[in-house]
């Protein structure tokens, strides 16, 4: 039923990519840097969606196209495993021993890929920067298998929104991206059955005070993403050169955030424990 009912009605369940992350991404183009689309969707799905959200001239926005990439396999099988694939009107055809040149595939593995972007770039040891929205599929394995920089789309960022004092700015403000410095009106906040994403409170023994703790998730932010952001459309105003602070063992716990750590890391950043 899912499936029917988003082709039947892409309105409904679609938001469109903002102008200024289509700006982004033909900027990181026209400055040479090779881009990628990598989703575990069906070519034809993926078509529907991107043709909806960016446009019917989606493609021309990305270098290589990857299709049914099944992941988190792609990252952790062999090429022997998983072969890239080539498509014939969305139909997947013979397996191919290599990649020689970009295009739009189907399933496929990071291995063959990382010869590709040798190739194409003419470098031994290509840098390559993941963008993803999910943990398990796309920013543990990334970074675990690929040793990939990651950059984690959390939206949970957007509904624990705070201003970043000064004293922590990084960059002068012209360089400020749109969500610096200011609050956000969002539908997010925190779960009244579950309750942080970022903090447990477990409560104490006996007449003992309740202890806060970062949940595993946020421990996973921190050990396996390079940066997290709330949405593209965050980043996309920055000059293609601004440095990021990163997660990282010489950094705070919550120095990767941007454009900050959520409220709830912030008061006990130095004394909280690990869950």
């Amino acid at each position: 039923m899912y499936f029917p009912e988003v082709k039947n009605n892409p309105d409904k369940y679609l938001q469109r990519c903002p102008e200024s992350v289509k700006k982004w991404l033909k900027q990181l183009k026209s400055a040479g840097k090779i881009l990628l689309l990598i989703t575990s969707s069906h070519s034809d799905y993926c078509r529907l969606l991107c043709e909806h959200t960016i446009g019917n001239d989606f493609e021309e926005y990305f270098d290589v196209v990857i299709t049914n990439a099944l992941k988190p396999g792609f990252f952790s099988h062999t090429p022997n495993q998983r072969p890239f694939r080539t498509l014939e009107n969305d139909e997947e055809q013979e397996a191919l021993l290599s990649l020689d040149k970009p295009g739009w595939y189907s399933q496929g593995n990071a291995i063959q890929l990382y010869e590709l972007l040798k190739k194409m770039t003419g470098k031994l040891d290509p840098k390559v920067v993941y963008f993803g929205d999910s943990m398990h599929s796309d920013i543990f394995p990334a970074r675990h298998y690929s040793n990939w920089e990651t950059v984690f789309i959390l939206e949970e960022l957007l509904g624990d929104k705070v201003t970043v004092p000064a004293e922590n700015e990084s960059e002068p403000l012209e360089k400020k991206g749109k969500y610096e410095g200011g609050q956000l009106k969002t539908p997010y906040f925190i779960s009244e059955q579950w309750g942080s994403y970022f903090m447990d409170r477990l409560p104490g023994l006996e007449n003992a005070e309740e202890t806060l703790v970062r949940t595993w998730s946020c421990k996973c932010i921190s050990t396996y993403s390079t940066i997290a952001i709330p949405t593209l459309e965050a980043i996309a105003d920055l000059p293609l050169d601004y440095r990021f602070t990163r997660f990282s063992s010489n950094n705070s716990a919550t120095a990767g955030y941007y454009p900050s750590p959520p409220r709830a890391l912030l008061p006990i950043e130095e004394s909280v424990t690990m869950k």
